[in-house]
């Protein structure tokens, strides 16, 4: 149990709903928004300037989906001191735009005015709790001074306790959000506390203690003028340092409180722990975002939050901490350096990241293969899993583990897998393996793919299995995602930065990765080297004929435009192509808003077939693989309904032609590598089908990552 006590500590045992920050008990939800914050210490900036940075920072996470925005910044009145005594608060429903032109509407502030030193917040939304306008928008405050606001990514699943509690203690709320709980609860924890003077830091310590749920937060007040905690659980967030000055250490070391009493005083040299000399208080800015492309154009030095870290910035000093150290954790948060430039998260003459995604597919499939292929010597090597090989060579089974297009990713490369390795192969569902409590063993290993190394399921799954001894693997894009920290080893896909909602080239990434990873268990299979020299010179060929997919760009565009205006679209395949399947119709609901179903062709007579008439549109996938013949029963069954099927087959090939009302004709390649390439007019396809729909393919609703029940 927590060592301080206090009414609300009480309150929570009292209603039986108190738990440790570890435990996450309850179902809830994590919504991608956008967080990003700057504060300048001892760097002259003008109160423009200052807008303008937080404007391009959210500008940069507008890819994330959101319908209203929000800024926090010093407002006009000052104290005997010089201090800020008031924050304003702008915000406003729709386009980041929209909250810019409205910056400067207000007369009241002075843009002209320097600033030696201010923090300044920032937030796009993505309505959760509440219609979005501009009182449910971020940030939230306290109360009618703004004492204390804050910015908040996810979601808190105990804001009804929460409100309920600080309704009887005399707070009004005015927004129908789950966030405003947390501004309100820090300032009643603030006017009872038991001493005259408590830190920034520890304020926040004791709120989120009483915290359920997801959450990325940072904090300003009007008590503690430039300073800034931020803090996270679940929702990634991070810090990016610049100075003109180097840094005087690589590392931060992080304070511990093992008594569960806070030692920590921020207004205290000799507990701070400064990324400079103590003695030399050097100008410094610091970044707060919940993405690093809103922080690429300022710096690449920056420090990744862990789950219940709390991060505080006073006098130009960043300080890390946490209530506890946990068993063979890092007492360290290294200061890391960004690989990605500017010009990648910029879309280029392109329409949306996810067109000039999809179109860096030849590059990112070959960035995966770079360094860890030899086609010389014909041999596969990831780094990352060398040293575990023979342990997964012994293990019982392979489990993949993923959401979304993660797990379409599994799907996609299980069956050459289990061909080369010669063990089962599971794909599962994050979600779904955790709510059947799946039985997991200490000679299982365990792959958990995600792209951002960050999603909520399929962490908490790789926890679950931790916790019951198997060996974890992370398959991600992300370096120091929580993923690929937590993972006992793994391998970073390198597509570079995926900006767009809808996933497109890490999809195609990670079935690359995977598939290497069997080519590598494979190489001393006498038996299955002439299989492994074919899929290696398909691995060699393939970007190129990636290259010749995108030429067929206006020819899918011009199919598109024959559908755009239907309800409804089935997708469908066997074999090696069933993932290609999901994963098309996937991209299709995701971005278009429309109905789309990928089927098994195997499966079209137990209960598809009766969706299937001159009015219902139809892809079918069918490449000279085992499954052609098959494949090819399924077309006479879709014509014999009247189906005007549009069909992604091989070049030169007038069987399927003469069937087809439209066909896509692809470049062959192995049968387990096909995918990748019949991937992309699909993805394509769903671009094009957004844009005739009138959607702005570059702020769609995000995908939402569910949390599941964490067995305790």
């Amino acid at each position: 149990m927590l060592a301080f006590v206090n009414h609300v500590s009480l309150l929570f045992l009292e209603y039986n709903t108190f738990v440790l920050v570890e435990k996450y008990n309850n179902l809830y939800l994590l919504f991608l928004a956008g967080i990003f914050a700057y504060l300048n210490y001892r760097v002259p900036r003008t109160r423009k300037e200052i807008f303008d940075t937080l404007v391009k920072g959210l500008q940069r996470l507008e890819y994330r989906g959101y319908d209203s925005a929000g800024v926090g910044v010093d407002g006009p009145r000052k104290n005997d001191n010089g201090d800020n005594v008031n924050i304003c608060l702008i915000k406003k429903r729709g386009k980041v735009k929209a909250l810019d032109e409205e910056l400067y509407k207000n007369d009241s502030i002075d843009l002209d005015i320097e600033l030696d030193t201010h923090f300044g917040i920032a937030h796009t939304r993505w309505a959760t709790h509440g219609e979005p306008n501009a009182v449910n928008c971020h940030p939230h405050r306290s109360d009618k001074n703004n004492e204390f606001v804050v910015i908040h990514n996810g979601i808190i699943t105990n804001y009804k306790e929460l409100r309920k509690y600080l309704k009887s203690k005399g707070y009004k709320f005015e927004s129908e959000t789950d966030t405003e709980v947390i501004p309100k609860l820090i300032k009643y924890v603030y006017d009872n506390s038991e001493n005259d003077y408590v830190s920034f830091s520890t304020l926040v310590e004791r709120v989120i203690q009483q915290l359920e749920g997801a959450f990325a937060l940072v904090f300003k007040s009007i008590h503690f003028p430039g300073e800034a905690v931020a803090t996270r659980r679940g929702s990634p967030l991070l810090i990016g340092v610049r100075s003109k000055y180097e840094l005087s250490m690589e590392q931060i070391p992080i304070q511990y409180n093992s008594t569960g009493e806070l030692l920590i005083n921020l207004n205290r040299v000799d507990s701070t722990v400064a990324l400079h000399s103590v003695s030399d208080r050097k100008a410094v800015e610091f970044f707060f975002a919940s993405d690093a492309s809103a922080i690429i154009e300022h710096t690449n030095k920056v420090i990744y939050l862990r789950d219940d870290d709390i991060a505080a910035v006073a006098q130009g000093k960043l300080s890390l901490h946490r209530m506890s150290r946990c068993a063979g954790e890092d007492p360290n948060r290294a200061i890391q350096t960004l690989q990605m430039e500017l010009q990648q998260i910029m879309k280029g003459n392109f329409k949306a990241f996810m067109q000039k995604e999809i179109f860096e597919q030849p590059e990112s499939v070959f960035n995966t293969m770079r360094g860890r292929i030899c086609f010389e010597t014909n041999t596969v090597v990831l780094g990352g899993l060398k040293d575990h090989l023979k342990e997964i060579r012994r293990c019982r089974r392979l489990i993949l583990i993923g959401c979304g297009t993660s797990f379409h990713a599994g799907v996609a490369t299980r069956q050459i897998l289990e061909e080369l390795t010669e063990l089962p192969v599971m794909v599962e569902l994050a979600s779904d393996f955790l709510d059947r409590i799946t039985p997991v063993f200490r000679d299982d290993v365990c792959f958990f793919i995600s792209q951002s190394g960050e999603t909520a399921d399929t962490l908490m799954t790789l926890r679950y299995c931790q916790g019951r001894g198997a060996l974890t693997v992370g398959i991600t894009n992300t370096v120091g995602s929580s993923i690929s920290r937590e993972t006992d080893c793994g391998v970073h896909i390198n597509a570079g930065p995926e900006i767009g909602v809808a996933s497109t080239k890490a999809y195609t990434s990670q079935f690359v990765a995977l598939t290497m990873f069997g080519l590598m268990m494979s190489e001393d299979r006498i038996s299955l080297q002439k299989r492994r020299l074919e899929i290696i010179n398909g691995l060699r060929m393939l970007p190129g004929l990636i290259k010749e997919v995108l030429t067929l760009d206006d020819q899918i565009k011009t199919i598109a435009s024959e559908l755009y205006q239907q309800r409804s679209l089935l997708v469908m395949g066997r074999g090696y192509n069933y993932a290609t399947c999901m994963e098309g119709a996937l991209k299709i609901k995701e971005i278009t808003y429309m109905h789309s179903e990928g089927i098994l062709a195997g499966e079209l007579k137990h209960g598809p077939l009766a969706l299937i008439d001159k009015h219902m549109p139809v892809i079918m996938i069918i490449m000279k693989d085992a499954c052609y013949t098959k494949c090819h029963n399924a077309l006479q069954q879709v014509t014999a309904r009247q189906g005007r099927p549009i069909i992604l087959c091989c070049q030169d090939d007038p069987e399927i032609t003469k069937n087809a009302y439209k066909t896509i004709e692809l470049p062959q390649t192995v049968d387990c590598l096909q995918g990748v390439l019949s991937v992309i007019p699909l993805q394509l396809m769903s671009f094009h089908l957004a844009v005739l729909r009138g959607y702005d393919v570059s702020h769609q609703a995000p995908m939402v990552l569910c949390y599941s029940r964490q067995q305790s």
